[in-house]
């Protein structure tokens, strides 16, 4: 196969044969039509026509829409059981909570969770869906039980320092009280 030594060079009024690598005519002409996902399109991403095993079963890799404190979050349904993706419930919950995610995995070992890491398929769903970002190649899952008893730890610890500090406040605003033994 001949391959020609220069490139072809396109404008904006070239047309391009068949078979050309670069298109002539843009994708879209508005942001309107701009390719965004729309809930058609999530919704037949998640019913199997994004993901697979290769034998034309999805598995573990049906992924779903579950409502979460009332926000809808990625799940998976693994060995009969409903885990949820740790990094978004992690966005939308807990990083207001904690110092970061190191805190979070640090809880986790300390309340006994062992989060089930991700496929290659579920992270390429997930990623699809946003629930995680796009350079993200790795992803853990929670039962829904751990994330309310993770949930539970960071909220209370919270309160406790909130508790503390205020304690903390007014205890060094009080004067206290003078001994009438010195007197």
């Amino acid at each position: 196969m001949a391959v020609s030594a220069t490139p072809p060079v396109l404008s904006q009024t070239s047309t391009l044969e068949s078979g050309s690598l670069f298109r002539s005519d843009p994708l879209y002409t508005s942001p309107a039509e701009s390719p965004r996902l729309t809930n058609s399109m999530i919704n037949s991403f998640i019913s199997g026509g994004g993901g697979g095993n290769g034998n034309g079963t999805s598995g573990n890799n049906e992924c779903k829409m579950v409502e979460v404190h009332g926000v809808r979050v990625a799940s998976f349904n693994v060995d009969g059981q409903e885990l949820i993706c740790l990094p978004q419930v992690f966005d939308l919950f807990l990083k207001h909570l904690v110092g970061g995610l190191h805190t979070v995995y640090t809880k986790l070992k300390r309340l006994d969770i062992c989060p089930v890491v991700c496929t290659v398929e579920q992270v390429r769903v997930l990623r699809g869906l946003g629930a995680i970002q796009p350079g993200v190649n790795r992803c853990k899952l929670i039962t829904r039980k751990d994330f309310e008893a993770l949930y539970n730890d960071c909220t209370n610890a919270r309160l406790v320092v909130s508790f503390l500090s205020c304690f903390i406040c007014i205890s060094t605003a009080i004067p206290q009280k003078q001994s009438r033994e010195g007197q």
